[in-house]
């Protein structure tokens, strides 16, 4: 089996003229030291196994104290550092075999953690879940606010490199199975929330409408405005795997309208969006809604590069193929991405095509961050730009 460990991290305060004391220093640290150089676990039966840690090898950083301890019978080690402020952390990795009992029980951890905190007279004392070290399934994946997010998946049921990203489809308990492009967590079975927000949230009426869809491979999309019965949809997306794989894995997303890439009212096209934009531009095609499910506004400091070259260029193109009256949606990016949702707004002010917008915050399950999307559309209404609390939606 594939041997992988757990970390488990422990957060300690004390005042921190013991850590400026070196006698008070020294003192703390024999007192943890004599709760890691016990038995470390026992069996079930309340038999010691392994007897602790049996060296601890002290190391002097620049700030504070540091001191490595490590096991001859367990395979375990502890790292303890001492900082400045009064800050103390105490990392312990075991190994972790599926076929054995753990090292370290949640009653273990338990204990270690109240006699650390009781023995230095913690004020404050904290405990992370165990962070999971080379797992058989990958569990960990940022936030677009890099804010560390650990899901609960079982396995992967899908893997593939296609010319232009990786494809992972993994399974949630929870969330069902889920679309991971190039490491970033698209969209789950469990995001009905992120397609009607995309498509209006039940404000627009897509009967006997025209609409183009830039992106959408997962179906999602498809699925939901085929539902309102429209006069044609046309999905333009550049990777066929993506598209190929959704009916068999995502089918709780595209259910059976990826089924086939035709019927009566439409069609999805396995091609780069920019040239069927152009190509559309230039024979006078317009559509009453431009659905933009391509890519998140770039979370960078400047509004500059490739990605916003992309950005930028989309958007022009979709308003030369946008009807006078018609409606373009598309999502932004995570409520704390505030900096780069400014930036985008402020690049809607350039376009080619004077526009306006609104803008909304929903929920999306799988994403654990509230995401923002918006509605855009061309001068010659009435409606106004609108700040984006005054649309945000409750949770």
């Amino acid at each position: 089996c594939k041997m992988s460990a757990h970390t488990h991290a422990f957060d300690f305060k004390i005042p921190s003229e013991i850590i400026q004391n070196p006698v008070l220093l020294k003192t703390v640290q024999q007192n943890i030291s004599n709760c890691l150089l016990k038995p470390v676990c026992t069996t079930g039966a309340g038999d010691t196994v392994g007897d602790g840690y049996t060296r601890c090898q002290e190391i002097e950083p620049v700030d504070g104290r540091l001191y490595i301890f490590t096991s001859s019978t367990n395979q375990s080690h502890a790292v303890l550092r001492f900082y400045p402020d009064g800050g103390v952390t105490l990392d312990i990795q075991a190994p972790v075999n599926p076929k054995c009992s753990p090292i370290f029980t949640e009653q273990k951890l338990d204990e270690i953690q109240k006699s650390v905190s009781d023995t230095i007279q913690a004020v404050k004392s904290t405990r992370l879940p165990p962070i999971k070290r080379n797992p058989a399934v990958d569990v960990y994946f940022p936030t677009q606010a890099n804010l560390l997010v650990e899901y609960d998946f079982t396995e992967c049921v899908y893997e593939a490199d296609s010319p232009y990203q990786n494809i992972k489809i993994m399974h949630s308990t929870q969330f069902g199975n889920m679309l991971i492009l190039d490491n970033d967590p698209n969209l789950a079975e469990s995001d009905l929330a992120y397609t009607q927000a995309i498509t209006g949230n039940g404000r627009e009426d897509y009967s006997d409408k025209t609409v183009l869809i830039l992106g959408g491979g997962d179906g999602g999309i498809l699925h939901e405005l085929l539902k309102e019965k429209p006069k044609h949809v046309i999905m333009v997306d550049i990777d066929e795997l993506v598209v190929k794989a959704a009916p068999k894995h995502l089918r709780g997303i595209c259910y059976d309208s990826l089924d086939s890439l035709s019927g009566p009212n439409y069609e999805v096209l396995i091609e780069d969006c920019i040239p069927v934009l152009k190509q559309y531009s230039e024979k006078g095609r317009v559509f009453d809604y431009v659905i933009n499910d391509l890519t998140a506004v770039p979370c960078t400091t400047e509004p500059t590069g490739e990605l916003w070259d992309f950005l930028r260029r989309i958007l022009d193109l979709s308003m030369e193929v946008l009807s006078p009256q018609g409606k373009y949606f598309t999502q932004g990016n995570s409520f704390l991405m505030k900096d780069a949702l400014k930036m985008y707004e402020e690049q809607l002010q350039k376009l080619s095509s004077p526009v306006e917008f609104k803008k909304e915050t929903v929920c999306v399950p799988s994403y654990l961050e509230m995401w923002v999307f918006y509605e855009i559309w061309k001068t010659n209404t009435t409606q106004a730009n609108t700040s984006i609390e005054d649309y945000k939606k409750p949770i």
